[in-house]
């Protein structure tokens, strides 16, 4: 359980975490977009002094005093500005560039059509002077005003990267610091099983020396060649797995007798072979060890009463196992949970079978092993893919 509770308590604090990147993304947004608000009005203010500046300019005589129009014009250097007349003509801009191959013409309009669209233009009548004569001063927002639009949304997007890159990087280094505490514990576990184990052999010949027609000693041979197996099987957790062709419907059936000798006659087994042999790449000890538990989730699952069944499927590239139960079943939202370490619904366990059963299958054979279908009080079905 200790297990389980560190798990919950990491899920924990990464929803802490994405809320907090949300949280952070939020209020950097509507600081962002307020700065471009107060700015797109300053500009906005700016435009309208340019503008009076010009209608100063062109209802000018001789006594105007035209310093003070023309440093307002000329200290425009950001704003892109076309003024036009009441005809539409283009009378002046400024802070535009364009390119000499282009028709100049036909760039300046479609950027007044662009302007006025977007509702940034100011109309000047020319007073009474000039009676129905206005210019029209349009604009559009400046380069940094532009940037600074889209700066909140890349800022955004490399927040999200950096986030993901970071929670990668603790997951890897969760994952790494789990695999390091797996292997540990398997060979230590595999180290002390030895010399019991050795033990146990010896003393095993010394009883067939003295009670060799004992019809007990055969059992307990196999029962010290089975603790040898389990012993063997923790050794290989973290080494280099030392694959060879073998006959999967062979290892199904020694594996199914074994667990039908220690189990109550009230678990039948039903096996659906489709061929013999069928030779594929595996490790034995360690695919023996995935369909032993496999088996033994199912008698639990059954509460020791019910059946087993295992079908063997194959095409030209893979085999499929399917090993079927008619316990309580697995709730869809758990099909992916019960892999999980620590995830047991028993009192009593680690929860390490299937978390086990899936790094067997993935880091050492590439294969696959999942959920295929399950139904409460009906009973689940697991299915290993392997190649062949």
């Amino acid at each position: 359980m200790c297990i389980m509770q560190w798990i919950n308590s990491f899920r924990r604090i990464k929803i802490l975490l994405i809320l907090a990147a949300a949280s952070i993304a939020a209020v950097s947004l509507f600081v962002s977009n307020r700065l471009v608000s107060d700015l797109k009005q300053e500009e906005l203010r700016k435009m309208q002094v340019w503008a009076e500046a010009m209608r100063s300019l062109n209802s000018a005589d001789e006594n105007t005093d035209l310093n003070l129009v023309l440093t307002v014009l000329d200290g425009n250097n950001t704003i892109p500005v076309i003024v036009t007349d009441a005809k539409g003509a283009i009378n002046s801009y400024r802070n535009i560039v364009i390119d000499d191959a282009e028709d100049s013409l036909a760039v300046f309009h479609a950027l007044v059509a662009g302007m006025r669209q977007s509702g940034n233009i100011i109309r000047i009548d020319m007073g009474s002077e000039l009676p129905g004569e206005y210019i029209e001063v349009c604009y559009s927002d400046s380069l940094i005003l532009k940037q600074l639009a889209y700066y909140p949304y890349v800022q955004l997007l490399v927040a999200i990267v950096f986030f993901f890159v970071c929670l990668v990087a603790i997951l890897s280094s969760k994952r790494a610091e789990q695999d390091r505490v797996w292997v540990g514990l398997s060979k230590e576990t595999a180290h002390q099983l030895g010399t019991p184990i050795s033990s146990l052999m010896a003393w095993t010949e010394v009883l067939k020396d003295k009670y060799s027609d004992d019809e007990l000693l055969p059992e307990m041979e196999k029962d010290v060649a089975r603790l040898r197996t389990i012993a063997e099987r923790f050794s290989k957790i973290g080494s280099a797995p030392e694959s060879q062709t073998d006959d999967i419907i062979e290892l199904l059936e020694r594996v199914v007798g074994y667990i039908r000798r220690r189990t109550s006659n009230k678990v039948e087994f039903v096996c659906h072979f489709t061929k013999r042999p069928l030779f594929v790449r595996m490790n034995s000890p360690l695919m023996e060890w995935v369909v032993e538990n496999l088996c033994k989730n199912a008698i639990d699952a059954m509460n020791g009463a019910g059946t087993i069944t295992i079908n063997v499927m194959h095409n030209d590239d893979k085999v499929f196992i399917e090993l079927s139960d008619t316990g309580k079943g697995i709730a869809k939202s758990q099909f992916k949970t019960v892999f999980e370490p620590g995830y047991t619904t028993k009192k009593r366990g680690w929860g390490l079978g299937l978390s086990l059963a899936k790094r067997i299958m993935e880091q050492y054979h590439k294969g696959r092993i999942f959920v295929k279908n399950s139904e409460l009080g009906r009973g689940t079905t697991f299915r290993i893919e392997l190649k062949k």
